[in-house]
């Protein structure tokens, strides 16, 4: 592994546990035990080991959605990949993205074209699982659409303290991904 892909792996670990606003390269690289000219040297500037840090994020999102077993039914695969969303490690890389979005990053380059790339990466991820999980192919792409925003916002939703009703909202969008997947 080279030192660039250490050192990414190192930013994206910091940022997962430590979260993106407030990023500045000198604590950052201090807690990485370089000095930011080293990350400026590897990565030519704050706004590029950015980028990198949110594709990363999102290629660990992708992996862990990909690990996960196929479901026996849609339905049930919506409840399943709203459970991950509350495990730490996907928890932390959804926060990351939102992050990034939340702070106007992505509204310019180069984090539109990341926030695009991660958006298809893990929206094929998605895809994937729900056809794996008995999704039919020619309504998996709205599926995925209607799954995505809505965990998406049930996740952002975690901050007002009313875990029941989200779960009640997710076994909701459940039992209409399912009627969806016919």
């Amino acid at each position: 592994m080279s030192r660039q892909e250490e050192l990414l792996d190192a930013a994206t670990d910091h940022v997962l546990e430590h979260g993106l606003i407030g990023l500045t390269l000198r604590p950052l690289a201090a807690a990485l035990g370089t000095s930011d000219r080293m990350l400026v040297y590897h990565f030519g500037s704050r706004d590029a080991l950015v980028s990198a840090v949110v594709a990363r994020a999102t290629e660990r999102a992708v992996a862990t959605v990909a690990a996960l077993p196929a479901a026996p039914s849609v339905r049930s695969a919506v409840t399943r990949l709203w459970r991950a969303y509350q495990q730490p490690a996907l928890n932390a890389c959804l926060t990351t993205y939102c992050q990034a979005a939340a702070t106007g990053l992505i509204g310019q380059e180069p984090y539109r074209s990341v926030a695009r790339a991660s958006n298809a990466v893990w929206a094929e991820a998605l895809r994937d699982y729900l056809v794996r999980s008995g999704a039919p192919v020619r309504r998996v792409a709205r599926i995925a659409t209607l799954v995505d925003s809505a965990l998406y916002g049930f996740h952002l939703d975690l901050t007002t303290d009313r875990p029941d009703e989200l779960d009640r909202g997710v076994e909701d969008l459940a039992s209409a991904v399912q009627a969806l997947a016919g």
